[in-house]
């Protein structure tokens, strides 16, 4: 543990990127299997259930620490971190306590997967015992792994750069090993150093190379000749790895979920061996797009049943070939990769079955091949990106015909035009004070609308607001709070703000019936009063069609 404790101190330090790859590489030299494989899940975003919950760390630590709770709680209001708020109130480890000696495997195994099955009155010995062992940094970072909340300021890349040092590999090939792979053990990390091509090889994704936000002004980007156009489908990234005799669907977040998908395995299974697709998973019935928030039903759902799969029927649109007969594509130009995926067979994958039209997925197919928009003039394509709204799609995507198959979020190639938000003026609710470099300020927002005479709560925004706005909002926040409930304040209606946001669908889950997608606050309307606020059915017709919908859980 104090190795990875000194890891996270250092990374936390320091900004060069040179000086963070070097603290990774003498942490990844040194560290045993164990230790590292589990500083490897931390460092690259692996998911970090939560061992217990915070409500029950305040508590203990303020017991304690011999504060009452409320006392604990404006701390961790100034303080913005939990982690280092109840390392601060607890009493320092116990007189002549030994230093801790357990590596970061150890310490994880004995308390933090032993506290998910203990009784509430076990796990809080467990904590206390902990507390009076470790020092302050230490604690920390504990408390952060604990939480489920450990974040290390590192790319993925770096990561895979620093191991691939380490092993003596192409950092190419260790990008391509750490996609979906489980480095929980001690085993599975020493395969992943391995010089030698090991057989989970050949079930791993490539890495996902990923657009960003376009900036300036298409004509910018040069002649449109240059660049293939293709709708921004609402779905989860993901690529279709077919080796071996077996067919695995991975998710840009590294998650395997073939399981989930069913039909797709079966129809990507008469694709040639070899053969690596990248694409979109999309939720479709009758020709029509479903959207993001269907789709996450059948990705979420623990058991994939005829039942679901009727109501939730799903496919995959390919738009990049990455690999062909096992030889990788990627360092060939786009346009060469595009022309030989629509040569691919069988004719599930076929230009032929995808058109650019309202309709564009054949009935009695599952994997579809991305159009791509004819256009003769960027004017061609800003008509068709208006179109994206009524066809379910978020916009396009414009990728240089000449360019490679990057990794990661490389500017250059691959840009998203998206629409432009769907926006409604609502009046703040509730606000709640954040964390980190906004601590003390209440910069987190529930926002409502009219509806039947009241106001409704329909959004939580975090962002969009200037630093110097959010000193002011807080201040207003403060001044009109009619309520507190633990560290939200109920406020009087007297601020409207335009929110912003890229969907809207009907839901089961929320009070208001209605649920929107990536919301944040786009303005202040300092020019409206709560009465000129939106009314809730404004909303519900953006929706466009009772079609789309979020399926009831």
């Amino acid at each position: 543990m104090k190795r990875f404790s000194e890891l996270y101190w250092r990374l936390d330090a320091i900004t060069s990127t040179n000086e963070k790859l070097a603290a990774l590489q003498d942490y990844f030299a040194a560290a045993p299997a164990a230790d590292a494989a589990c500083a490897l899940h931390v460092l690259s975003g692996g998911r970090q259930p939560r061992a217990v919950s915070t409500a029950l760390l305040r508590q203990w630590a303020a017991e304690e620490a011999g504060i009452p709770l409320w006392l604990l709680e404006e701390c961790y209001a100034q303080a913005g971190d939990l982690a280092e708020t109840l390392a601060l109130v607890l009493p320092p480890a116990a007189t002549g306590t030994e230093p801790e000696a357990a590596g970061l495997a150890e310490l994880i195994r004995t308390t933090i997967d032993r506290l998910r099955s203990e009784p509430e009155e076990r796990k809080r010995e467990i904590v206390v015992n902990v507390w009076r062992r470790l020092g302050m940094q230490e604690r920390i970072v504990w408390h952060k792994l604990l939480t489920g909340g450990c974040r290390v300021g590192v790319s993925q890349t770096l990561v895979a750069r620093a191991l691939a040092e380490v092993a003596g590999v192409d950092p190419a090939v260790m990008a391509h090993r750490l996609m979906g792979r489980d480095t929980h053990t001690a085993d599975t990390y020493r395969q992943l150093l391995d010089p030698e091509p090991t057989e989970q090889d050949s079930r791993q994704p490539y890495p996902f190379f990923l657009a960003a936000p376009l900036a300036q002004e298409p004509p910018e980007l040069g002649p449109v000749a240059d660049w293939q156009a293709e709708w921004k489908w609402d779905g989860a990234r993901a690529q279709l790895v077919c080796r071996g005799g077996a067919v695995a669907v991975w998710t840009r977040g590294e998650e395997l979920v073939s399981a989930a998908f069913p039909e797709i395995v079966a129809a990507a299974a008469a694709l040639p061996a070899g053969t690596v697709l990248d694409g979109e998973l999309l939720a479709i019935r009758d020709g029509r797009l479903l959207g993001f928030t269907a789709l996450s039903r059948r990705i979420s759902s623990k058991r994939t049943t005829k039942k679901l799969i009727a109501e939730v029927p799903c496919g995959f649109v390919a738009y990049d070939l990455l690999e062909e007969s096992g030889n990788d594509l990627r360092g060939l130009p786009l346009a060469e990769r595009r022309s030989r995926l629509e040569r691919l067979g069988p004719p599930a994958v076929n230009a032929a079955t995808v058109s650019a039209e309202s309709r564009p997925f054949a009935d009695g197919h599952t994997l579809w091949l991305s159009p791509c928009l004819a256009a003769a003039s960027w004017a061609d394509l800003a008509a068709a990106r208006a179109t994206a709204r009524s066809r379910g799609v978020e916009g396009l995507m414009l990728k240089r015909r000449s360019g490679a198959y990057g990794v990661g979020r490389t500017r250059g190639d691959w840009w998203k035009w998206k629409i432009e938000p769907l926006e409604i003026d609502a009046v703040l609710l509730y606000a709640q004070a954040g964390h980190g470099r906004r601590a003390g300020l209440h910069s987190d927002y529930t926002l409502g609308l009219w509806h039947e005479g009241r106001l409704v709560p329909i959004a939580k925004a975090y962002s969009g607001l200037s630093d110097a706005e959010i000193v002011e909002v807080d201040r207003i926040v403060r001044s009109t709070t009619r309520e507190k409930h633990g560290p939200v304040r109920v406020v009087e209606p007297t601020l409207v703000f335009q929110l912003a946001f890229e969907g809207v669908a009907l839901s089961t889950r929320h009070k208001s019936g209605v649920s929107v997608r990536f919301p944040r606050i786009s303005r202040w309307r300092r020019d409206k009063q709560p009465a000129d606020a939106a009314g809730l059915d404004e909303l519900v017709r953006m929706i466009g069609s009772p079609a789309v919908t979020e399926p009831t859980p």
